[in-house]
């Protein structure tokens, strides 16, 4: 296996928890699965549709999100928001994000404090 092979899996196996909770961040005000994938995009975040819309399914079987269809204009769209139990998910997650961003910066000698 090829270094850079050895880098893709790790950084998609990264990529794939923070999907998580960028989507439960972003959907705090409501948005459809394109739009989603446009702001994730935008912001840096590498994901495809056909990873992204099972994603949407999961969460809500879970409970994070709840869906509306918006029939109101041509074309009917499926709009998604963080349910109360999504929010607080995604703030935990955030907080813990946050800490092992600053455990892992505290372990590196170049810019921790080991």
């Amino acid at each position: 296996m090829t270094l850079d092979a050895t880098l893709s899996g790790h950084l998609q196996e990264l990529r794939r928890g923070t999907v998580v909770v960028a989507s439960l961040t972003v959907l705090r005000e409501p948005g459809y699965g394109y739009s989603l994938l446009e702001t994730l995009s935008g912001a840096g975040f590498e994901v495809e549709a056909n990873t992204l819309y099972p994603l949407l399914r999961r969460l809500e079987a879970q409970g994070l999100l709840t869906s509306e269809w918006n029939t109101d204009e041509a074309r009917p769209r499926k709009f998604y928001r963080t349910t109360e139990q999504g929010d607080a998910i995604a703030s935990s997650l955030r907080s813990e994000w946050t800490r092992l961003d600053k455990a892992i910066n505290d372990l590196d000698p170049t810019t921790g404090s080991m």
